[in-house]
């Protein structure tokens, strides 16, 4: 495991190498501006890897990395042509979230294939932001507003770690630090059935039972819940009750990097009843970053 010494050729030679692993072609044209956008943050930043097991994410690999909350990272990615502009409301929420609330710092999340995707923002550590205070924004999704309900029956409403602005979906995603009560099987169950998704099945229960948080997709177009999702903290992903899958076991027991840190898994069901998992392995870890926190808060 590297630790504080990322090089921009280094980074995408690794980046490369790990996506053969998964048979994805990795794409210098959008990966290069990329890294070389952000070179000066990469020595210091958290950079992981992520893979998923479902349909859609098939013949792709993710990757991300932190930012410092002194640079705007969506004001780089305009300036470096990493994203251009629609008009959509979600290209203004950035800013309003930087007006509206304390931002400790920030991630930045692309495909090898797909390029820039997603800015992540940090709020600062034990300070929860709230649903009711990010209704405020007046470029959230309304369905954000719509939902503050039903997470305040769940008692997440006032939970929220860290959000997540999706611009190539139009999505955005709210975090939760979630308690053993709202990973229970019948809360699970319970949410599932109330925002009308399929009900997990027993080993995705069981899985989501080790939970520490909870997150959400929104979108511009519904007042609904688009997915919900359960993060879970392992040294050893194949220990899990997870359907992972041929290739994400073979990356997991081939890619050299992050043996010592954490991983992350993330379980879903789609709306048409398919569950799946993402994978998230760090090629460089820092034990001081804001990220970390989330880890050392989780329940194993």
């Amino acid at each position: 495991m590297m630790s504080g010494n990322a090089d921009l050729a280094g980074v995408y030679a690794a980046v490369e190498e790990s996506a053969g692993l998964l048979d994805v072609t990795c794409a210098r044209e959008k990966v290069w501006p990329i890294l070389a956008a952000f070179e000066d943050v990469l020595p210091t930043a958290v950079i992981a890897f992520r893979v998923a097991t479902n349909a859609r994410h098939e013949g792709e690999f993710d990757c991300r990395f932190t930012v410092p909350g002194s640079i705007d990272p969506y004001a780089v990615a305009l300036d470096k042509g990493l994203t251009g502009r629609s008009g959509h409301p979600i290209e203004t929420l950035l800013a309003d979230v930087q007006q509206h609330c304390a931002v400790d710092s920030y991630g930045v999340d692309f495909g090898v294939v797909g390029g820039f995707k997603k800015i992540w923002v940090y709020f600062p550590g034990g300070r929860h932001e709230s649903l009711a205070h990010l209704g405020e924004i007046p470029s959230m999704p309304p369905s954000l507003a719509a939902t503050e309900n039903f997470f305040a029956r769940y008692g997440l409403a006032d939970q929220v770690d860290l959000i997540g602005i999706d611009y190539a979906s139009k999505t955005m995603n709210v975090y939760f630090a979630a308690s053993p009560e709202v990973v229970s099987a019948p809360t699970v169950l319970a949410m599932h059935r109330e925002i009308g998704l399929p009900d997990p099945s027993e080993q995705m229960l069981d899985f989501c039972s080790r939970a520490f948080g909870v997150y959400t997709t929104l979108n511009w177009e519904s007042a609904k819940v688009e997915r919900i999702a359960y993060s879970v903290k392992t040294e050893d992903p194949l220990e899990l009750s997870a359907r992972l899958g041929a290739k994400v076991e073979q990356f997991l027991k081939s890619v050299p990097y992050g043996i010592d840190t954490p991983k992350m898994v993330y379980a879903a069901v789609t709306a048409g009843g398919e569950e799946y998992y993402k994978l998230q392995s760090y090629y460089q870890w820092r034990t001081d970053s804001r990220l970390n926190l989330s880890y050392i808060g989780g329940r194993s």
